[in-house]
């Protein structure tokens, strides 16, 4: 991959004398120059309300905007209008619970989720179980961190409603097979929502032909701001399912005591929507497409290996998840043995090293460990090898002053 690092601003940094290392991007990425001007270009030549405005700036927000939902659409492999922008993951799948549970789930109806999930594709699913009287259960994992299918099949029932899944786990890295999990929960007349936000940023990700129903993911991962998201679903089950938030733009026509709701996706856009937001997701999507995403894909790999090959090394690291680099995305949890999380994120932070450290909103994964925290490294395009040099180097200079 070109060295692309110089496009990102915030990496000129130097902390404590050292050049920043940046190594948390599965919590959020860093911007390039490329999408900060379109945002601030946005503001600057085209801030207006989107949709209703007849004048030329609100004309030109527009296009922008419906121009940002053809590129992530065209991105991901799906049709515009099956393209929801939101707020983020967490916004999608919590509207989803709501609007799929309301027509999709009643009492004694199961759910299906797994160990590995992030909070934000469990609790909206606990929230909907309570609300519908329904049964939540969750798959387990295989010792080396992968999802035990075995377990899947043996849960999966005819009153299994709603299969939710991670695509690729924020903590072990592991990538789930969602094609054959689509398949298998089809069989049994199951939804299949899949939560992506470690997917769409980091590899080729073609939805229809993974089988999923719904899939959601979020622009501040992939180089975009904060504030946008995407929930896709298919369009016929947009077409029944209802509206989560109601208010302006979601509409067709509103009386005193009833309302119509308009075609997806605006039929669950309510209010003004992200525009700017928008536009700089569109621009990420460019970055990203100028780079290629087998590109992107193989870059992680290389620097996921150093990273395992690197900890796996030395003596006084626990690695969690799966060892093989083609088996897991571009996150490595790990902990360093008898030290807390916290104080390797803090000394490593001393040297201009950012990695992540708590339970990454997967506590019930890290009961299942046995732990309480972990440590986290995440890469992305603007990753080097020689980042993960300077982290490991840093990292034995870690354990000589706490545990050697």
């Amino acid at each position: 991959m070109r060295t692309v690092r110089t496009d990102f601003p915030i990496l000129d940094q130097r902390i404590n004398g050292r050049s920043l290392v940046y190594l948390d991007s599965a919590a959020t990425s860093q911007k390039p120059r490329q999408v900060i001007e379109a945002v601030a270009r946005f503001y600057r030549e085209t801030n207006a309300n989107v949709h209703r405005g007849l004048y030329g700036l609100s004309v030109g927000a527009t296009e922008l905007y419906e121009g940002a939902r053809k590129k992530v659409a065209a991105f991901i492999g799906v049709d515009p209008e099956e393209v929801i922008f939101t707020r983020g993951t967490t916004e999608s799948l919590n509207a989803l619970s709501y609007s799929l549970g309301e027509a999709w789930v009643g009492p004694g109806d199961e759910i299906l989720v797994t160990v590995m999930e992030h909070h934000a594709n469990l609790v909206p699913w606990q929230e909907l179980a309570k609300r519908k009287g329904a049964v939540l259960q969750a798959v387990g994992i295989t010792p080396e961190g992968e999802l035990d299918l075995e377990d899947f099949r043996r849960k999966l029932s005819p009153r299994t409603r709603i299969v939710a899944v991670t695509h690729v786990s924020n903590v072990l890295g592991t990538v789930n097979p969602i094609s054959e999990i689509a398949e298998m929960a089809h069989e049994v007349g199951a939804k299949v929502v899949v939560d992506a936000a470690q997917a769409v940023p980091h590899m080729s990700v073609r939805v229809k032909e993974q089988g999923c129903d719904f899939l959601a993911f979020s622009g501040h991962k992939m180089l975009a701001p904060t504030g946008i998201g995407v929930l896709w679903g298919r369009k016929e089950l947009l077409e029944e399912i209802p509206p989560f938030l109601t208010g302006g733009e979601m509409i067709r026509e509103v009386w005193i005591d009833r309302a119509t709701w308009n075609d997806p996706p605006y039929k669950f856009e309510a209010g003004t929507p992200p525009v700017a937001q928008a536009v700089g997701l569109g621009a990420a999507v460019e970055y990203l497409e100028g780079l290629g995403m087998e590109e992107v894909r193989r870059h992680e790999e290389e620097l996921v290996a150093k990273v395992l090959e690197g900890l796996l090394a030395r003596d006084y690291v626990d690695v969690y998840g799966p060892r093989d680099p083609a088996r897991r995305g571009g996150v490595v949890a790990f902990n360093l043995k008898g030290i807390h999380p916290h104080d390797v994120a803090t000394l490593l932070d001393q040297e201009g090293i950012a990695i992540r450290a708590g339970h990454h909103c997967a506590q019930p994964l890290h009961r299942l460990l046995g732990i309480a925290a972990s440590c986290r490294v995440s890469v992305y395009v603007y990753n080097t090898p020689d980042d993960i040099e300077a982290f490991l180097a840093a990292l034995d200079r870690v354990w000589e002053a706490l545990g050697g």
